[in-house]
Formats: structure tokens, sequence, C-alpha cells
């Protein structure tokens, strides 16, 4: 199929994001003081199971951030290509049916009719007032009533099926590197992770992965022929629009946080280095900053922005391209507004690093100031950096939820959480309820930020020196233990001894 590649600009910024993580895996591979703490991180069992959560919703968001624009047949009969105005991404090609299949109106989940009666023409030119069958929805069952569990259950065990074949493939290769590398046999590597004694928790992460390769092997088996998650008032599959969602709540989480850091940064380790009047200004500037209650600040620029969209359309060609732009103006007002909380810490661990000894000795032997920021300052204010960076990304996917909930969110014509909530809020009161689009939104945006919680438990624990690790909790207790063991063997005749 020919296609042309489309970069958005917040297709840019992710592969530059990319990049830049890359580079810093690199480096942080070849210095063993930096390595040291994400090996700690490598240790906890939560944090990796998070993190093996994280890496599937970050797949289907690169699926989704890679676009083109499909060939279409040229209507001049000319020898030049021409390629549809509609941008997709990878995954909209991947999911093509889930897209496409596009009912009348509401359906629930795994059903075979529509939610709402609808009058239907019969042969004799009468009508009668039915639950019209589904378009695609178990379409293929001659009588859904006697066929619809045998059927669900049949396909949701052939995908768990092969879901289960995958993980043993996945974790055999697994088992198989890591004995390998540690140069023992395959025999003893599995029954160390089995029993839980490694220092990485491989079992913690095979777990986590069968749970994930289950529920996505019976989802992929049902979803080419149900609409498991049902449809929404127009009719979309919801689980479509619930994989789509996990692009945009990504974004929002990482680019805000690349917004936000340069200011953060910046003028938190200058107010606290240069004190004086540097210092009160800045003070003056975040104080103000946060005075201004965030939503009114946020819903005013966005408001802004929109009519300026409005009002210039052909800087836009396609309607990707304009609610992608609307995106990352987002991302840049919420990082614009939201740094002062990073910049206050770094401000106080500067403060106390500009006084250490090796900093006042730098001083006096005539070291330039931003040679002292830049080889001392910010290298020892990053771990600040790294744990709030981590911590904050669960608390922007819920902002972007809170803001396209009350409509100065993303563009309409983006699929989000918030847009998600916001279209099913009104059909909560309708009877009979339409809960699970509700429901989907908060099933998959709950599993997005809990994960990423744990996550960042993990790097917290490990990048703080005043914090130890389940891991090295659990070998103090084990020395402990060991230690006190003896003592207690060798009381034992001696109390058998004594007269009763």
């Amino acid at each position: 199929m020919s296609f042309k590649p489309v970069i958005l600009w917040t297709d840019a910024l992710v592969y530059v994001l990319i990049a830049v993580i890359v580079i810093f895996a690199w480096q942080v591979r070849r210095h063993e003081h930096l390595l040291a703490p994400w090996r700690r991180v490598g240790h906890s069992a939560s944090g990796m199971a998070a993190l093996t959560i994280l890496m599937f919703f970050i797949v289907i968001g690169l699926l989704d951030t890679i676009h083109l624009r499909p060939a279409i047949q040229n209507g001049n009969g000319g020898s030049e290509a021409a390629y549809g105005v509609e941008v997709l991404s990878l995954l909209d090609l991947l999911g093509t049916p889930l897209r496409t299949q596009v009912e009348t109106t509401y359906s629930a989940p795994f059903a075979t009719h529509l939610y709402a009666r609808e009058t239907v023409e019969l042969p004799d030119g009468g009508q009668v007032r039915e639950f019209p069958r589904l378009k695609f929805g178990g379409a293929h069952l001659q009588d859904p009533e006697a066929q619809l569990a045998g059927d669900i259950a049949t396909r949701a065990a052939a995908g768990t099926g092969l879901a289960l074949l995958l993980w043993f493939l996945i974790a055999t290769s697994v088992i198989a590197l890591v004995a390998h590398r540690r140069n023992e046999r395959f025999l003893s590597t599995f029954s160390a992770i089995w029993r839980g004694i490694t220092p990485v928790p491989w079992r913690a992460v095979f777990v986590t992965l069968a749970l994930i390769l289950l529920l996505g092997g019976a989802a992929l088996a049902l979803c080419s022929d149900y609409h498991i998650l049902g449809t929404d008032k127009v009719g979309q599959d919801v689980f479509y629009q619930s994989l789509k969602s996990i692009r945009t709540g990504l974004l929002i989480g990482t680019l805000t946080t690349l917004m936000m850091l340069p200011f953060a940064l910046l003028l938190g380790v200058a107010a606290g280095y240069f004190r004086g009047w540097v210092d009160d200004l800045i003070q003056y500037l975040y104080t103000t900053l946060s005075s201004i209650p965030g939503v009114l600040l946020i819903a005013a620029t966005v408001l802004m922005m929109q009519v300026y969209m409005e009002t210039h359309p052909e800087l836009f060609d396609t309607i990707a391209a304009r609610a992608d732009l609307r995106l990352l103006f987002l991302c840049i007002i919420l990082g614009v507004t939201s740094w002062t909380g990073l910049c206050r810490l770094l401000r106080g661990e500067t403060l106390k690093l500009r006084e250490m000894e090796y900093i006042q000795a730098a001083t006096a032997f005539g070291v330039s100031h931003w040679r002292i920021i830049s080889r001392h300052i910010i290298p020892n204010v990053m771990h600040i950096v790294l744990i709030t960076t981590v911590m904050d990304f669960s608390g922007l996917v819920l902002a972007e939820a809170v803001l396209s909930y009350v409509g100065v969110g993303v563009d309409p014509s983006t699929i989000s959480f918030g847009t998600m909530i916001n279209a099913a809020r009104l059909e909560m009161a309708r009877e009979p309820m339409v809960w699970w689009a509700l429901f989907a939104a908060f099933s998959f945006m709950f599993a997005l930020v809990l994960s990423a919680n744990l996550f960042a438990d993990a790097v917290q624990n490990a990048f703080d020196p005043r914090m130890k690790t389940l891991a090295a909790l659990a070998r103090t207790w084990r020395r402990k233990k060991h230690r006190e063991e003896p003592v207690t063997k060798s009381s034992s005749p001696s109390e058998d001894s004594l007269p009763s």
C-alpha cells in the first residue's frame, strides 16, 4: 500500500524524547555511579511489575505515534499520486476492524443487538419496535441466544492459549539469557526465578506479563467480531477509543514535563545560587503565578488559542494537524503553569549545596559561575528532578482528564480519557444507564496512573539516600536473623538442662 509519511508536531517531539532517552541510557551504562540507583530500581518487585505494565502502554502509544496518509485513486487519471486527507496511525491500520465497524448507536459489551429500540419495517409493510441486530457485533451468529456464550468462550480460550504460548516463549528466552549471563544452568536459573531469589524480580515480571498477555490475547481474539467494551452514541467501538486515549495521556504526561523542566531547573538553580535580587525576583514570579487559579489561567489561554486557530484555518492542511497543534499548546500551557513546585525544591537544594566546602573552594579559586552550576550544582539536583518528573506524570494525566471534562482540554476530534468521560457523563442519567464508556475510560486510566505511581515510588526509593528498597530491607533482615540463629541454638540445650 502506497502512503505518505506524516510527522506531526507531537510526533517529532516524541522522536526527540526517544533519542534523548537512548543517549541518557547509554551514558548511564558507562558510569557506575549513575547505574547503581537504576539497579536498585530493578531490584524492586513492585517497580518492575509497574514498568511491565507501562511498557504495554508505551508500545501502544508508539504505534499510535507513527502517522501516514494512505494513497487514494487519482480522480483526474494522471500519474501523480494522490493521498487522502485522513491521517492514520499504525495503530489505526492494525485495528482497522475496530475503526471501521461502526454501529448505529449504543450497544452493550458483547451485545448482538442495539441498546435502544428502533422502528423496523416488516416484509408485509408493517412496523414494529424492537432491538435491531448489530451490523458487526456477533453478526456471524445464526442464533445469538443459543450460540453467544459458547462462541465467546471458544474464542477467548483460543486467544488465551496463544497468549500462553507467547508468554512461554518469552519467559524461556529471558531465562536462557539470564542463565547465560550468570554462567549457570537453565534449570538452576529457572529454580532461582521460581523461588524469587534473583536480584531482579523476574517472577513478578513474568506474572505481570502473563496477566497482560492473557487479557490482551482474549481481547484480540474477540474484538474482531464483538464490541467487547460496547459502542458509544455514534456507534464507535469503545475499546478502540480506549486504546487511542493512551497516546494522549502519555503525551500530556511526558511533553508537559519537558516543557516544565527548563523553567524549573534554570530559575530554581539561579534563585538558590545567586540569591539577592535574583532570588527575590524569581520568588515574586512564582508566588504570583501560584496565586492565580491554575484552571482559570489554563482555560483563558486555551480559549485565546482556540480563537486564533479558528480564525486562521489556512495554517492547517488536515484536521489531525489542527488537533495535534492544540494538544501541543495544551502541553506547553500546562508546563508553563506547573513549574513552580519543582522550582521551589531546586531553589532550596541549591541554597544548601552552594554552602558546601567543595563549592566554596571552587569559588575561592575563581571558577566561573557557569562552570560551578554545570559541574557541581545541576548534577547534584538531578535526582530531585528525576523523582519529581516521574511522580508528576500521573498527576498530569489526571489533569488532562479534568480539563477535557470541563471543555478546555484537547480538541474534540482527539480521543482522550477526558473526552470519553465528558461524553459518557450525560448518559449516566438515562434509563437504562450507559455505563461501559465511563467504565472503560476509568479502567485504562486507573491502570496507567497506578503503574506510573508504583514506578515513581520505586524510583524515589532508589534515588533517595534516606530510603531503602524492599530488597535492601529484606537483606538486612536476613543478615540479622542469620546472626541471631546461632545464639538461639546455643541457648536451647541450657534451657533443656534446667531442672523442672
